[in-house]
């Protein structure tokens, strides 16, 4: 089986005709701002990839997840990252569904049926704040609340229909619990700000969301029983096992299609070949280890631990990894194509994803000692 013909194979299985359709566009159009990958993608099976089948959707498990994504960002980093907020959105609702109300299923129906792209604005790891905090202020008004806030930069911006915030309310007993507010993008207050000034990943559409007094009913807020702290919830842990799986699968898709470009080539020696080729699938294989971990319903502190401990070491691996394809590849494919260029500034956001790694240095030490891993 030749080098990623079975996460294509996946792609395919899941999303028919998509990979052909990206691969007959240009990287370097795929990248920029008036990229058509979004389009593509929408008008495909992609935005119920994670939606169950009894909603209509295709029902991915995390391994085959992880493939598609690495598929996809082997074509197009960026929409790739772009569609794993989606993605994200959807773990989130489909967490939720031990709490049901009714209104998250449509949802889900609505994205799989009317193939809805919806993107996310939790707080994904302000500083001094938990990775999913409540984002948006909400103020409670009759029929529901009104939300304001901002997210920047947020991706799908500009192609968006729903975005989802998570938002305090009021729980029970009186104290604050996470709710998540479902906003669609022609809400009045709702208006979009550019943000994203730089070339890499420009085709994400990460531009800057701002949200002022929008109105949202509450038959459009799906209320928990979770409170707020530092420690991650295993509502809030699913969700966030899943943004980790797929946006470090979709870095490795981008460094894998510079592996791609060196195996094409076939100048390169044949020992730097391998040593690539271990490097690449050795850090696919570590992922994919990962999702079968998140399968198997271990969403726990400790599958936490494990999962943030394999990122930064994939995320090390591909590094390396695209410094050799540099090197391997040489000048000439550097300077004469935009290709390069873009794959290798691509392959090293993953960094730039939360949980920020300097940041979680004290919570590691505490874990190296029997402590729980605890996110800020």
């Amino acid at each position: 089986m030749k080098f990623l013909e079975r996460e294509r194979q996946t792609l395919e299985q899941y999303i028919p005709h998509l990979d052909k359709a990206l691969a007959e566009v240009p990287l370097h159009v795929l990248e920029s701002k008036e990229s058509p990958g979004i389009g593509l993608f929408r008008d495909s099976a992609g935005p119920g990839l994670l939606v169950p089948t009894e909603f209509g959707g295709s029902g991915a498990n995390a391994v085959d997840a992880v493939r598609v994504q690495r598929a996809l960002g082997a074509r197009s980093p960026s929409l790739a990252v772009a569609t794993t907020m989606h993605h994200f959105s959807m773990a989130s609702i489909v967490s939720l569904g031990d709490d049901s109300t009714g209104f998250e299923w449509l949802l889900l129906e609505a994205v799989a049926r009317d193939h809805r792209l919806v993107s996310s604005a939790f707080a994904e790891g302000k500083p001094g704040q938990p990775i999913l905090s409540p984002g948006m202020q909400a103020t409670p008004v009759e029929d529901g609340y009104l939300v304001s806030g901002r997210k920047k930069p947020c991706s799908l911006s500009r192609s968006m229909d729903l975005i989802t915030a998570g938002i305090a309310v009021d729980g029970d007993d009186g104290k604050p619990v996470m709710a998540v507010a479902v906003i669609p993008t022609e809400t009045p207050g709702v208006r979009i700000e550019p943000f994203w000034n730089s070339w890499a990943l420009a085709g994400a559409e990460s531009e800057e969301v701002v949200i002022e007094d929008a109105f949202v009913h509450r038959d459009l807020v799906i209320e928990t029983s979770v409170g707020f702290g530092h420690q991650l919830d295993k509502l809030t842990l699913y969700s966030f096992l899943w943004f980790e799986l797929l946006i470090t699968a979709s870095y490795v898709g981008a460094v894998s299609a510079l592996a791609e470009r060196v195996f094409e080539k076939g100048r390169a020696p044949k020992s730097d070949q391998v040593q690539l080729l271990c490097e690449v699938e050795g850090a696919a294989l570590q992922l994919e280890g990962l999702a079968r971990e998140h399968e198997a319903a271990e969403h726990d502190n400790e599958a936490f631990a494990r999962l943030l401990i394999g990122r930064f070491a994939i995320q090390d691996a591909l590094a390396r990894a695209a410094s050799s394809c540099i090197e391997l590849l040489g000048g000439v494919a550097f300077v004469s194509s935009p290709d390069v260029a873009l794959l290798l500034a691509s392959s090293h956001a993953l960094a730039l994803h939360p949980p920020n790694r300097t940041g979680s240095i004290d919570s590691f030490t505490d874990y190296i000692n029997g402590g729980r891993i605890n996110v800020t």
